[in-house]
């Protein structure tokens, strides 16, 4: 199945964009690699927060750079996208590939148990409060699975047989 939508994709003008102009690809590495900055960037810090190493900054502020979070994780799945459709059979078999999908996957359960489980206990902490013990686990699990995704990323060119 993943090698017929491979092929498909393959076939689409978005494919043929990304392999015929030069300028694509490094423009998309470009813009990827800034808003992961952007997206770690305030990942870490609100789940440092939580496992209680940022004791001293409100929970609140940190909050609201959320929306810069999801407008990166936008720009990244957008840029991922055009990288898969530019060649998507480097992609399709590469283990290192496989384990970011993973990564990524679990990290998107992470923020829903988080939601749904821990922030209304969290929202309101104030400079110096600790926070619970269960979203200390999920500050944690989400530092572990968005370097997880950082690492396997990187290594494509290195594990598997892509590039």
């Amino acid at each position: 199945m993943a090698h017929a939508f491979s092929t498909w994709i393959q076939s689409t003008s978005l494919s043929w964009f990304v392999k015929h102009y030069p300028w694509v690809w490094p423009a998309c590495e470009t813009l990827h690699f800034i808003a992961l900055c952007f997206l770690f960037g305030v990942i870490a810090l609100v789940d440092l927060r939580l496992v209680g190493l940022l004791k001293k900054v409100p929970f609140g502020p940190l909050h609201k750079l959320i929306p810069w979070a999801i407008g990166a994780f936008a720009i990244n799945t957008i840029t991922g996208i055009m990288f898969f459709a530019g060649d998507p059979f480097q992609y399709v078999d590469n283990i290192s590939f496989q384990l970011k999908m993973v990564f990524m996957a679990l990290a998107g359960i992470n923020v829903f148990v988080f939601y749904f489980t821990f922030y209304k206990q969290t929202e309101h902490l104030e400079a110096g409060q600790d926070t619970p013990f269960g979203a200390k686990i999920v500050g944690a699990t989400s530092l572990f699975l968005w370097i997880g995704v950082m690492y396997f990323g990187r290594m494509l060119p290195y594990i598997g047989n892509a590039f």
